[in-house]
């Protein structure tokens, strides 16, 4: 592991089909795993749950995130903390950035 910083620009243009997801691991090390996503407007990440707790925070862009039972009309400036195990899903209803930290000590 080096001790430089890491910098990336999250705003920069990425290249998603018109029917895709992009992800890509921007960061990681033992404590943090932090993946950048894409999605064309329309475009969904089912249900499913991560094994640490996280944070997703919306870049740009409109989306309706599910957590367990709750919904949410999330939108560019939304950050969303859930504990490990906790279902969830995207639904982009835009183009849409994210940026995920899987918080791998947290769990």
């Amino acid at each position: 592991m080096s001790d430089a910083p890491t910098i990336d620009d999250l705003r920069a243009p990425v290249e998603t089909p018109a029917d895709g997801i992009v992800s890509r691991a921007i960061y990681s090390d033992d404590d943090v795993r932090v993946v950048h996503f894409t999605f064309a407007p329309g475009q969904q990440l089912s249900d499913h749950t991560a094994p640490w707790p996280a944070t997703l925070e919306v870049v740009e862009g409109e989306a309706t995130i599910t957590l367990a039972d709750e919904t949410v009309a999330a939108t560019a400036g939304t950050w969303i903390h859930m504990p490990a195990s906790l279902p969830h899903s995207v639904l982009a209803k835009t183009q849409v950035v994210l940026l995920l930290h899987l918080l791998k000590r947290g769990g």
